[in-house]
């Protein structure tokens, strides 16, 4: 008899891992209470943190030197940013925390800083950058008028545009430096955003207003894609937008943050023609800032008028090994021959090697003044 066939084997699949159960969608109710919770904690969390700032402020024997603290300030920041998961950007967690600080050290003392103005222009954007919206941030018309605010003890600091990476120095800025005796006691880089800011539409616009140097750092853009518009200069980028706000057929080159200000579309973004586009900008007043590690030393020097004088005042950085960043030069004013130098070095006049150097110079100098030693600082978009 014939035997059966043998049923083939039934090779038996792995189970399937079972799906994950996706987490059940709270109701409207629920996120509105959730919401209300967050607030509440938040709210004693941020309260808690300025107390503690201020009686920190308050514990310290130099006050001063505790509510004015750059490099405590950028080694929260950048400690923030490495912790922050998000969603909220770097840039956001940087502008609550400036203001905790702001506010915290405002319960100290109110610090009054003097910045040339109007308004919204980039100057009073490095100025919140550095000082946070509770400080005194006061705008006054020129370069000039900010050193006699502070050298007269009307405000406790300025902030002025020093150098930009597309035009260079800021003449009317190192002038002062010549007149009064102020010190540079920090810095801000900001990397400048230039914007097309209109109520037409780009089609429509005539006339473009802005200040010379953002009109300069654009040129290039405007002439190719605004050919039927007219250049025009005034005094700031603010005063554009205000411009732009109240005429007709008008643009202004101005920030993002005068565009909300003004209430103003952005017709063309970002329209600098150098997509590097930073402007250091000098906070000044009379503070002697102590080394960091991470320093900017910046020097004023009148050397005698002949030839190789300069390679010999230079040749004390190669000597002692000074990396030199800056050197500008202006001729003398009145009747006497020769040069004043703007230079920059990294470092801190309290460093062997660069106290070594300045004593060298100093021999060979007719005029010779340290402008400030300060923490350098890292561009902000």
């Amino acid at each position: 008899m014939a035997k059966k066939p043998l049923p083939k084997k039934v090779r038996k699949s792995a189970a399937a891992p079972p799906k994950p159960s996706k987490p059940a969608r709270k109701s409207t109710a629920a996120l509105e209470s959730d919401l209300k919770r967050l607030d509440r904690e938040i709210l004693t969390l941020v309260n808690k943190r300025a107390g503690t700032t201020t009686a920190w402020i308050q514990s310290q024997p130099d006050q001063k030197r505790a509510m004015f603290a750059p490099l405590a300030d950028d080694a929260l920041f950048a400690a923030l940013e490495a912790s922050n998961r998000g969603p909220l950007p770097a840039s956001a967690i940087r502008g609550i925390f400036r203001q905790i600080l702001s506010a915290s050290r405002q319960q100290v003392k109110t610090v009054r800083v003097a910045y040339l103005g109007p308004a919204y222009s980039y100057t009073h954007i490095a100025a919140i950058e550095r000082f946070g919206e509770s400080a005194d941030l006061v705008p006054v018309t020129t370069i000039a008028a900010v050193f006699e605010e502070v050298n007269r003890g009307q405000a406790d600091y300025g902030i002025v545009p020093i150098e930009n990476s597309t035009d260079g120095r800021i003449v009317d800025t190192l002038d002062m430096f010549t007149r009064l005796p102020l010190r540079i006691c920090g810095e801000v880089q900001i990397a400048i955003h230039h914007n097309l800011l209109a109520r037409c539409p780009r089609s429509e616009v005539t006339e473009i207003y802005s200040k010379p140097q953002a009109l300069s750092q654009c040129r290039e853009w405007l002439n190719k894609n605004m050919p039927q518009a007219r250049l025009l200069e005034v005094t700031s980028t603010s005063t554009a937008a205000q411009l732009a706000r109240d005429k007709p057929g008008t643009a202004a080159v101005a920030s993002m943050r005068a565009a909300v200000e003004y209430d103003l579309n952005v017709v063309a973004e970002s329209i600098q023609d150098n997509k590097n586009n930073v402007t250091r900008f000098a906070i000044i007043g009379d503070d002697d800032t102590k080394p960091t590690g991470k320093d900017r030393t910046a020097l004023l020097l009148q050397i005698p008028h002949k030839p190789g004088a300069l390679a010999d005042a230079l040749g004390s950085f190669k000597r002692n090994k000074i990396n030199l960043t800056w050197i500008e030069s202006f001729p003398l004013r009145g009747p006497e021959s020769g040069y004043l130098f703007f230079l920059d070095f990294e470092g801190h006049s309290h460093d062997p090697r660069i106290n070594r150097t300045l004593s060298e110079i100093e021999r060979l100098a007719v005029r010779m003044e340290v402008l400030g030693s300060y923490p350098r600082s890292e561009p902000l978009s």
